[in-house]
């Protein structure tokens, strides 16, 4: 019987506050400490080996993982930045990059990736998203890799 009692206060009590009349923040609750993003646009270029190398290795585990295939990118060629920074201020910094994308099956396709900010492992280190046209087989990219580009 006890515990129904409080139940029933608790409830009571629950209500009563939702009720109340909400207020601003107090100055500890702000987390005045937090000042948002602090991007200093320090993006590696299109030819970085490091940032190849990922997408050579993502791509492979990808067709390997995914849809039972040996494709791997032996190379990528005719690398060139095609846009830095395109969007509004405070957005995460993007150097978007094409090439040509060459196959182990002998296949040239165009490739289009992007080099983030602060977009890799615990937000510490770029990242890469990339997409090779003719092999966004799930179509995450939709046709010909648009989402990949600005």
């Amino acid at each position: 019987m006890r515990t129904c009692i409080a139940f029933v206060l608790f409830s009571l009590a629950l209500s009563a506050a939702s009720l109340s009349e909400a207020k601003a923040a107090n100055l500890l609750e702000k987390n005045f400490w937090l000042s948002g993003p602090r991007y200093e646009r320090d993006m590696p270029a299109c030819d970085l080996p490091a940032a190849l190398d990922r997408i050579m290795g993502d791509f492979h585990d990808k067709e390997a993982r995914f849809w039972n295939s040996e494709l791997r990118i032996v190379g990528i060629e005719n690398i060139r930045e095609t846009a830095l920074l395109p969007w509004a201020a405070q957005s995460i910094p993007r150097r978007f990059c094409a090439g040509m994308a060459l196959i182990n099956d002998g296949a040239r396709r165009p490739i289009y990736y992007s080099i983030a900010e602060d977009t890799g492992a615990a937000g510490m280190d770029w990242d890469v998203n990339f997409c090779v046209v003719g092999y966004d087989r799930n179509s995450a990219y939709g046709p010909r890799c648009r989402a990949a580009r600005p």
